[in-house]
């Protein structure tokens, strides 16, 4: 999964040509990156970089879900965000459990793929942001959106970190430490998502319908 997102009044709905054509950049780039990501963690046996893909699987089913309920009732769209929030959560749970089993496993990941996927995987997670960054304030639907951005531009930095970390210890500890790290964040954001997705739910039973 910003500060500035957090203290915005703004509540933009996301009925935009130009934010809609934003959210199908994205959608392609996170796509594509998920394949590359889980493929180069599964043969690096990194259990960071394929943390790091499930983000962006989330991204674009986020960003799809976004898209999708673009225009529709405040209800509509804050329960989509609580089901992207709850999925989120369901990421860093799983996370989690993946890398307490690596760590039974005892394998060492390719430094090197972690790190030059890594870098792939900033400039793409960058090149989103700055894509988005016109549309990080508004509701919860459109809020989600910048919060996945986020988390995958933190999670690249993080898997680059411990790329360093593996190279130089030849352990696999810096790897699983930067997975649960990133695993807290998953369920932080969907802490914060679901949070406002819920208050937005309460919102829309005292505002008449859109």
């Amino acid at each position: 999964m910003s500060g500035g997102c957090c203290g915005s009044d703004a509540k933009f709905d996301g009925v935009s040509n130009e934010f809609k054509r934003a959210l199908w950049a994205v959608i392609a780039i996170n796509g594509a990156m998920f394949f590359i990501e889980m493929a180069a963690g599964a043969f690096a046996g990194s259990k960071a970089l394929q943390a790091d893909a499930l983000d962006f699987l989330g991204d674009t089913v986020t960003y799809a879900l976004s898209l999708c309920v673009i225009g529709m009732s405040l209800r509509v769209r804050a329960t989509a965000a609580l089901v992207k929030g709850l999925s989120l959560a369901a990421m860093g749970i799983w996370v989690f459990g993946s890398t307490a089993y690596q760590v039974l496993v005892l394998g060492v990941p390719s430094a090197e793929i972690m790190g030059g996927i890594g870098l792939l995987a900033l400039v793409a997670n960058l090149t989103s942001i700055w894509i988005l960054m016109r549309f990080k304030d508004g509701d919860s639907n459109v809020r989600s959106v910048w919060l996945c951005s986020r988390n995958d531009a933190i999670g690249n930095v993080a898997v680059i970190i411990a790329a360093v970390g593996v190279y130089l210890t030849e352990t696999a500890w810096p790897d699983l430490i930067v997975a649960t790290l990133m695993a807290v964040l998953f369920l932080w954001s969907a802490g914060q998502i679901i949070r406002q997705a819920r208050q937005e739910l309460v919102d829309a039973r005292v505002v008449p319908a859109e």
